[in-house]
């Protein structure tokens, strides 16, 4: 059976396919049907479609985009698109982007019928080849595991100084020059679930970086990281990129409290076990609630700093979303003072802080009405921050003027709101629900959804799908901290039928699943 979404915004054109496939592939197909791009979107992310019919213009989002969102969500979806128009541009834009074939409107009957069967074979291709990688993909993590942990356990138990890896190297296609030894701990990790925890994180990595890891002694296990090098960096920023990269990815998805030592970044195999104790004792210097420490020699623990967190606070900053700017600060506040940076290191990174989020509205009120921003309570913060050292006061005077700032851009953006945007906003908060599609949405306000898409683009700075996302979350967010409801019924009364998806859209955006944002809600 191959599932069939034909997607265009005339319905006589998707009655015409949907009577040729079901007439000539009776019990071959399921098609499914769209008249917007928005819907083809969440008809993708919900059913197993083999195969796209797609219209290159269409109102709100078109043809081409909505076909990348989906290849960017799965990428084995065969394309078709259609055109009334026979150009050899969007031939080629359709060509670029992933589509399979590209025919014109009107559909000859006997084309389509013909492009169908091709697009079914390559289904059948695709899916034979997949059928070959799971195959031969069972048969490598059966042995892979075995001969990584051999290679551990060769490379920091060995006696020897001299210890001859290059036959594992050899192995693992290992060309990179520099390397180090990363020892990880993951919190409840028991006889009864380490090789579940131990198999997800394989999968984690795997599908993101390059690393040989070792079995798990206990709740610890080892990490080998080869690191390459670009000409314009140095070794140690290389690596630390990369190991704080996965990191990253294990505390998201797996624990927010995983520990982590790391090694110096090494060249030669001579001092294996050597470096092996270094991120042993770089584990031991961690945070017993989840960081990552890089061994120095001179004893120093340089901890992880998370960069983007001071550009997603400024980005939600730049759209007025207090509730954001509060709870992303509280978050990069933990980070920093986890780290075990020096408290005038940290105290220096919140200024800097508050200086970019100050410049930020300043150029905006400039921009949005031609007037300066003002807070005199910017006015004191280096004395502030030189008379003070205790945590919460620091806290609570960083997340204030954030929440100030944040709360003026939204008084500036609410002044300067075209009347139809203002009236879609109150119309998305009362009905958030709903569906809230950019077609129901344009009806409502009585405009083409392609001019609503344009325009709240330009007065808010962002797309309609992206602001809907951003009040469904908030009020997810209030719900959890106030309620006593299930996530599944937070879903429904955010207008998700998805619990899975809506939790998904929710750990991208906040970092943690709902069940943990509330647990961390209540704790405080």
């Amino acid at each position: 059976m191959y599932n069939v979404l034909i997607t265009d915004d005339e319905q006589i054109v998707i009655d015409s396919l949907k009577f040729i496939m079901n007439k000539d592939f009776p019990d071959q197909i399921k098609v499914f049907s769209a008249l917007s791009g928005t819907e083809a979107i969440e008809i993708a992310t919900k059913e197993k479609i083999d195969i796209v019919f797609m219209d290159i213009h269409m109102s709100g989002i078109n043809g081409l985009e909505t076909v990348s969102c989906i290849l960017r969500l799965k990428p084995e979806t065969v394309i078709i698109m259609l055109s009334a128009y026979d150009r050899f541009q969007y031939a080629q834009e359709a060509i670029n982007i992933g589509a399979f074939k590209y025919i014109t409107k009107p559909v000859n009957r006997n084309l389509v019928v013909q492009t169908v069967r091709e697009a079914m074979n390559q289904v059948d291709k695709q899916r034979g080849q997949f059928t070959s990688d799971q195959e031969l993909h069972k048969k490598l993590d059966l042995i892979s595991p075995m001969v990584e942990s051999d290679f551990i356990y060769s490379c920091i138990f060995s006696n020897e100084k001299n210890t001859d890896v290059s036959t594992f190297f050899e192995y693992f296609n290992i060309t990179e020059t520099h390397w180090c030894f990363c020892c990880l701990e993951l919190p409840g990790i028991t006889a009864e679930n380490q090789f579940k925890a131990y198999s997800n994180l394989r999968t984690l990595l795997n599908a993101h970086c390059k690393c040989l890891i070792g079995s798990f002694m206990s709740n610890r296990l080892v990490i080998f990281f080869p690191i390459a090098v670009p000409e314009e960096i140095a070794p140690e920023e290389a690596m630390k990129n990369e190991v704080n990269r996965a990191f990253n990815l294990i505390a998201i998805n797996i624990s927010q409290k995983v520990r982590a030592g790391v090694s110096i970044v090494q060249q030669t195999t001579e001092q294996m076990s050597q470096s092996y104790n270094q991120a042993l004792e770089a584990l031991n210097r961690s945070d017993k609630d989840g960081g990552i420490v890089f061994y120095s020699p001179n004893g120093e623990t340089n901890q992880i700093q998370i960069e983007n967190f001071c550009e997603r606070i400024l980005g939600r900053l730049g759209i007025g979303d207090g509730a954001g700017v509060k709870f992303l600060t509280g978050e990069y506040i933990n980070a920093l003072f986890n780290s075990g940076a020096p408290l005038n290191k940290i105290k220096n990174l919140m200024f800097e802080l508050l200086i970019r989020a100050r410049d930020t509205t300043n150029n905006l009120s400039n921009t949005l009405q031609k007037t300066s921003y003002v807070n005199e309570a910017f006015d004191s913060i280096f004395e502030f921050f030189s008379n003070c050292d205790e945590r919460n006061q620091l806290e609570d005077f960083v997340q204030q003027r954030l929440f100030e700032c944040a709360s003026y851009v939204t008084k500036i953006r609410t002044k300067k709101e075209n009347p139809v945007i203002k009236k879609v906003a109150q119309y998305v908060q009362d009905n958030l629900e709903q569906d809230l599609s950019l077609d129901v949405v344009a009806q409502k306000v009585n405009m083409s959804s392609f001019y609503l898409s344009k325009l709240f683009k330009e007065e808010t700075g962002e797309t309609f799908i992206n602001y809907v996302t951003d009040r469904r979350l908030e009020k997810s967010c209030k719900l959890l901290k106030e309620t006593e409801k299930s996530v599944k019924e937070i879903t429904a009364d955010v207008g998700y039928n998805d619990q899975n998806y809506f939790s998904k859209l929710f750990k991208n955006k906040y970092g943690l699943s709902p069940t943990e944002f509330r647990n961390n809600a209540e704790e405080k």
